[in-house]
């Protein structure tokens, strides 16, 4: 009986072994069907090409949509088996497609919707494809023929050149704008060499990271239907109003050619040979007309461009003395976002503040500059209360509406208990000369009589009226009174903020190059370079009492010329600005760069204090 039972067990474990194996086997299957649609990005008009639908299963009732804007000249249906290796092992793969010629009919961008296949009882959608359709040829016959001769002289200004191509001729300071540099050619490119892009003087430069699989691919310009190449795509911030030229690029070009030779029998045409010629290729330079910002800017506005939004918060509004909180704040949108100043808290007097943490992931694309600004601002409260973070400003120029708009952070209410040591509004404290959060209370006992021997001082000997006793009079009186003095020239001072700005332009700079010297020793290139940049921006200002956005390198010159700076210095401060623009961006910098731009940071700044004297 007990034999039984457990062939009965064994049977049923059996069972249902199988029927998971076989529904798991099902839903694997139905799983791994691909149905895709391929074709060619790019097509002229009148060129035939394949549109081609492809599954590794076999399917049935295949349905594409309307075709509009081509021609159907045959349809046909091609399957594949192919062998191999994975994991030591031969899988075979299996490819089902249904194969359309298709010939274009008119110009233009035409994007094909999904086609639906069925493969067993499920149906299933191909992915859409957009396809370009360029003019066809309107080329001289004679200029095409002589490019198809091969000869080197065939290669001129017409069958293969670079065009750098900008998305905005004008555009206001700091507006960022595209810039490609793209091969146009007649010929089978080979390779590349001695490429030399302009410097960008005048401007600041973010790279666009370009793929890795790219091949030619055919582009229409002035009537004539080449074969391109993108070679470099930047990002461009002009820094100044007027007019700035992108100089010439220069680009050593290897293509091949078909060699002439004398037909001497019927084989010859069949025989052609084919020599790779370099060529030197010039980039015409383009000048960009740089529109001054209008007038009207907010007193939070500090330079940047776009479309942002702004979004701020508070880790708690409820906590206990000496407790950290963070208040956030987060800058989206699209524009200089990398270049822009962040608004500034202002916490209450009693607390302590640090420096806030910035992080501005971004994305670089055709489309501009894109991301966020996330600033964290750090604050420790001391004493009980309640308080209020008043609401910050962030001014941006809209460039769409040509306006300035501005955002702001929420106003925070906090509230802030007693904290361990006894902290509060309505008690009274006292610091200790060691620990300034120890807290300690007086006036809640009865003091002890002393009981020690009294001494009597002999006649003659009194304190009222001799010279310590009128001494203990003068000496406070005259401290007060020179204190008294100090304290007032020292608020004159702090109510010319142009003057406190000037007087700690050295002390905010020595921040930022310290900034910069950890990022110097992680080889963070181009953090570190950003900050060298910020850090001599930031000191000009403050020191000449002119806004960043209203700072150029001209007005620098001028300005820094009026304080009787000599020429060497200011030549020293304009190349570190030129080193720090063009090198953030550079494809690499050793390490011995980055440290002699450092030291000669530290060392301009200090001789300049010790200059200009305000």
């Amino acid at each position: 009986m007990v034999n039984e039972n457990n062939i009965t067990m064994m049977m049923r474990k059996l069972l249902f072994l199988l029927i998971l194996f076989l529904t798991g086997s099902f839903t694997a299957s139905a799983q791994d069907v691909t149905f895709k649609a391929s074709a060619p990005a790019t097509v002229i008009n009148g060129q035939q090409f394949r549109l081609t639908y492809s599954t590794n299963k076999p399917g049935k009732d295949l349905r594409i949509a309307d075709l509009t804007g081509f021609d159907v000249l045959f349809t046909a249906n091609q399957e594949s088996h192919n062998s191999v290796l994975s994991n030591g092992q031969y899988v075979t793969i299996d490819t089902y497609s249904m194969v359309y010629t298709l010939v274009a009919n008119k110009e233009g961008t035409f994007t094909i919707p999904p086609a639906t296949i069925k493969v067993g009882n499920s149906e299933y959608k191909s992915n859409p494809v957009t396809i370009k359709v360029l003019p066809k040829d309107k080329a001289d016959d004679a200029v095409a023929q002589q490019a198809q001769s091969g000869s080197a002289s065939g290669i001129n200004n017409e069958s293969l050149f670079v065009r750098m191509h900008v998305t905005k001729s004008s555009v206001y300071e700091n507006e960022g704008f595209l810039v490609t540099f793209k091969l146009y050619s007649l010929y089978d490119v080979r390779s590349f060499e001695n490429i030399k892009f302009p410097e960008f003087e005048g401007f600041l430069s973010q790279d666009i990271e370009l793929s890795q699989d790219r091949s030619l691919i055919p582009d229409n310009y002035n009537g004539r239907n080449y074969l391109s190449f993108v070679l470099k795509q930047v990002i461009l911030y002009p820094q100044r109003s007027g007019n700035i030229t992108i100089g010439s690029g220069k680009y050593d070009v290897i293509v091949q050619i078909r060699n002439q030779q004398q037909v001497r029998s019927i084989f010859d045409g069949f025989l052609d040979s084919y020599s790779p010629v370099k060529k030197a290729l010039t980039s015409a330079p383009v000048t960009i007309n740089v529109k001054p910002l209008p007038a009207g800017k907010p007193a939070s506005f500090s330079g940047a461009l776009g479309d942002y939004n702004l979004k701020s918060s508070i880790s708690s509004n409820n906590v206990k003395a000496n407790e950290a909180i963070t208040v956030k704040v987060n800058i989206s949108g699209n524009g200089n976002i990398k270049l822009i100043r962040h608004p500034e808290i202002a916490f209450p007097n009693d607390f302590d503040t640090f420096d806030p943490k910035v992080d501005v992931p971004t994305k670089v694309t055709t489309a501009g500059v894109s991301g966020n600004k996330i600033i964290e601002y750090t604050a420790i409260p001391r004493y009980a209360g309640d308080f209020i973070i008043p609401k910050a400003e962030f001014s941006y120029f809209d460039i769409k509406s040509g306006t300035y708009k501005t955002l702001y952070t929420e106003e925070f209410k906090l509230h802030v208990e007693p904290g361990a040591g006894g902290a509060s509004s309505n008690n009274p404290a006292i610091f200790n000369a060691t620990n300034k959060e120890d807290l300690k209370l007086v006036g809640q006992d009865i003091r002890y009589i002393k009981t020690n021997e009294v001494y009597y001082s002999p006649k003659g000997n009194a304190f009222y009226g001799s010279l310590t006793f009128w001494l203990s009079y003068i000496i406070p009186t005259l401290l007060f009174i020179i204190f008294f003095i100090i304290y007032r020239k020292q608020a004159a001072e702090n109510s010319n903020i142009a003057l406190v700005r000037t007087k700690k332009a050295n002390k905010v700079a020595s921040k930022r190059l310290k900034l910069a010297g950890k990022l110097l020793k992680e080889n963070r290139k181009e953090e570190f370079y950003d900050e060298v940049l910020k850090a001599v921006w930031g000191y000009l200002s403050d020191k000449l009492n002119i806004p960043v956005a209203s700072l150029t390198k001209d007005n620098v010159e001028v300005e820094l010329g009026k304080y009787g700076i000599d020429e060497s210095l200011i030549t020293r401060f304009m190349d570190i600005l030129n080193t720090c623009e063009f090198a953030r961006y550079a494809p690499a910098q050793d390490a011995s760069g980055m440290d002699q731009l450092y030291e000669e940071t530290v060392q301009t700044i200090d001789k300049m204090e010790n200059t200009i004297k305000k």
